[in-house]
């Protein structure tokens, strides 16, 4: 049968589990204490790059990228409907002016520029039909308009006549009467006759305006089909390189469809983009510095595109040395919009040390060995960064990534 314990066998359990527990934290805080002391104090001078502080200029630069592009590239489009026949030119053929690029098959749009032709012909056939038949009119209207003048003439002289006889009782009112209607009748039929005449006057100038301009647009689309045609004989129209062609011979291509590219190699620009977030930051005409491997070049920022995509903002930007020798088409190539510069700051090197932390510590080398510093960052480029304090002219900093020494405040440097 179990006893119950008593209270000082519990209370001396209990005093025996919070000593175990206290040597268990000590050991753990004598291992780690051991642990960190064992950690490297020193580093070999061989295994990190270091920079002197100088006094000088710096240029603030936002990164972004780009992609050089031809100053001109002249964009070949497909005039007509057609199916491509032949390619003559594979990218990166040298062409001169007037040299075949690629054959287009036109027998589909030379059977409706034959059509349009035909159908013109006979539209001008129509129009001289309408006018000699308009003509006939007219001239039958007026000469019935003369016919009615002269009868108008008869009818006042019988008028008079018998005006004449009733005087002197050779004719009745009656008979004065009837010549009187008659001639007030002829005179109201020869008003209705000027009247058509008038109306078939206008109607024929009317008509014949319309079907001659019928006929004068079916004769400039004939016109632009025409040069379109001529168009289609697929050739430069500069020097240049071909940087892109469509290849795919039996493909039908609609009108506008782009057939090939010729671009002037003489000269570049870049094609920039970065994020939108600096979207109020960019204007044109700021200065651009562009790095090709190790080349650095210059330029300006002259065209910012309005449109953003997908978080991105796209720009222009020319370049100073347009023709320089490394430039390629489609290259990529490393982008640094200057911000704001400054003509003279304490500056060092740009290295991995630097986090691009507004603040933080570096090392200082002084007599072989480094002394960790605080210090404040400024502007910052791809081969400067701005030291704000704590560091003067001259003194030597280690720019190399100190990371694994971020616990030590000093560090030897060993030979």
């Amino acid at each position: 049968m179990d006893r119950e314990l008593s209270s000082q066998t519990l209370r001396q359990r209990k005093i025996r589990t919070y000593l175990t527990g206290l040597v268990g934290v000590a050991i753990i805080t004598s291992g780690f204490l051991f642990f960190r002391s064992s950690l490297k104090t020193s580093i070999s001078a061989n295994k990190i790059r270091t920079a002197t502080a100088e006094l000088g200029p710096i240029e603030n630069t936002l990164t972004a990228s780009g992609v050089l592009i031809p100053e001109f590239e002249q964009v070949i489009s497909s005039p007509i409907k057609a199916e491509i026949k032949r390619v003559i030119v594979t990218p990166g053929t040298t062409v001169k002016i007037d040299q075949p690029i690629l054959e287009l098959d036109k027998s589909q749009t030379i059977n409706d520029y034959e059509k349009q032709k035909d159908q013109l012909d006979l539209k001008r056939n129509a129009i001289t039909q309408l006018r000699i038949k308009l003509q006939k009119s007219l001239y039958e209207l007026e000469v019935d308009n003369a016919i009615k003048d002269l009868n108008i003439g008869s009818l006042q002289a019988k008028l008079n006549n018998t005006q004449h006889l009733k005087t002197v009782g050779g004719a009745t009112q009656e008979e004065v009467n009837e010549a009187d209607f008659n001639l007030k009748t002829a005179e109201l039929e020869k008003k209705k006759l000027a009247n058509e005449l008038k109306t078939m006057k206008q109607s024929v100038t009317t008509d014949l305006r319309e079907m001659e301009l019928q006929a004068s647009i079916q004769e400039k689309d004939l016109r632009e089909l025409e040069t379109k045609l001529k168009q289609a004989d697929i050739t430069a129209k500069r020097n240049g390189v071909v940087t892109w062609v469509n290849e795919n011979i039996g493909s039908s291509v609609s009108e506008g469809e782009e057939l090939a590219k010729i671009a002037d190699l003489n000269g570049y620009s870049i094609e920039g983009s970065c994020s939108d977030t600096y979207s109020e930051m960019l204007r044109p005409g700021m200065s651009v510095i562009v790095k090709i491997n190790e080349i650095i070049l210059r330029g300006s920022i002259t065209n910012i595109r309005p449109t953003i995509k997908n978080n991105i903002l796209t720009f222009i930007v020319a370049l100073e040395k347009n023709n320089h020798p490394a430039l390629r088409p489609n290259m990529k190539v490393e982008v640094f919009i200057v911000t704001n510069a400054s003509s003279q700051v304490v500056r060092i090197a740009n290295g991995p040390a630097f986090s691009g932390k507004a603040e933080q510590s570096v090392f200082v080398l002084e007599n072989g060995v480094a002394h960790r510093r605080q210090v404040k960052i400024g502007a910052s480029n791809f081969d400067f960064v701005e030291l704000k304090n704590n560091i003067k002219p001259g003194e030597t900093i280690i720019i190399s990534d100190m990371s694994e020494y971020e616990h030590l405040n000093d560090i030897s440097i060993t030979k």
